[in-house]
């Protein structure tokens, strides 16, 4: 082997050593739900949070279930509000191959250097006691009927991005769901997912879903009456101050459309992390000003000392013309 193919080695043993340990490396420990990694944004949170506050408020009860959850932004939200006696239970594939080759190579390119269980765990029980039930599967697996009819409140998709995938996903939601119960789908307009969005209306056009309201990124509906819903929407202007509220009719559904910004979105609790991590913060900071303060008093106790004093005196009193010809004669040695 010549030297350099032999360096060529080395450096590709040392990259796939890093890429390794990047992806087996313990998740960092979040503080705040903002900490844990995802797309879920605060105007989704709001409508997640403002339609299981209105089942609780309403007495409505049902098991939760999320298909895909990726490091368990959402899911910790909804965990948030289980009640007593009702099932939350979490199915995603994690660190699992996948059970075809589009579904593998939409993991590979999207999620497989960062989705692990260890790290949805980890995140989940940073804010709570106890995991969700989970099923470290594809999401068809729930076909099987191990989740009893009609037995949740509240539905999230957020798994496969697939059209044949969100199809069963949404007949798996159509099954498990209550009568009033509440289906969310997410990216369901994103150019990248043209699958969602084509299961999404199928299921709307053909399989009697009915829209409540849409978002950038969620699809609310139901195979109950959307009205109640609609409507305590619209008296409310979104439910929270800052919250826009459009509506249009679409194939004879009246659809609500949410936009803006809840003001103010109440401050998540944080998690069990927290104060140490901000203690961790606080004793960093106080370490790095203290070095570079005593890197400044270092370069003043250095341009004191008597040569440098006696160099810039120099400079001073040395005409400039003369110290011209001086720095170049100096260049010209």
């Amino acid at each position: 082997m010549t030297a350099l193919s032999t360096e060529t080695a080395a450096e590709t043993a040392v990259e796939t050593a890093a890429e390794t340990a990047a992806e087996t490396a313990v998740p960092a420990e979040p503080g705040v739900l903002t900490d844990v990694p995802g797309w879920f944004w605060d105007l989704d949170r709001h409508a997640f949070e403002w339609f299981l506050d209105r089942q609780q408020r309403t007495g409505e009860t049902g098991d939760l279930l999320e298909l895909g959850a990726y490091l368990g932004r959402s899911a910790i939200v909804m965990g948030r509000h289980l009640g007593e006696d009702e099932t939350f239970t979490v199915c995603d594939l994690f660190d699992s191959e996948a059970p075809d080759a589009e579904n593998s190579a939409e993991m590979v390119m999207s999620y497989r250097k960062t989705l692990t269980r260890q790290a949805f765990e980890a995140n989940y029980l940073a804010f709570h006691e106890e995991l969700p039930t989970i099923i470290q599967a594809p999401t068809s697996v729930l076909a099987d009927g191990r989740i009893p009819e009609g037995s949740c409140r509240f539905v999230h998709v957020d798994a496969s991005h697939l059209y044949e995938h969100v199809a069963g996903d949404v007949q798996v939601a159509r099954a498990a769901l209550g009568p009033q119960g509440v289906l969310v789908m997410d990216d369901y307009r994103s150019a990248h997912t043209p699958g969602v969005a084509a299961a999404t209306w199928e299921a709307v056009l053909n399989f009697d879903l009915r829209p409540i309201c849409l978002t950038e990124c969620k699809f609310y509906a139901t195979w109950g009456d959307p009205e109640p819903f609609q409507d305590e929407l619209l008296r409310t202007s979104g439910g929270a101050p800052g919250c826009r509220v459009g509506t249009d009719t679409i194939a004879g559904h009246r659809v609500l459309r949410l936009g803006g910004q809840p003001d103010p979105i109440t401050d998540f609790p944080v998690s069990r992390h927290h104060d140490r991590i901000a203690q961790e913060a606080r004793r960093r900071a106080a370490e790095q000003a203290a070095e570079e303060l005593a890197a400044r008093r270092a370069l003043a106790a250095a341009a004191r000392r008597p040569a440098a004093v006696a160099r810039r005196a120099a400079a001073d009193l040395v005409p400039p013309l003369l110290s011209a010809a001086v720095r170049r004669a100096r260049r010209g040695r």
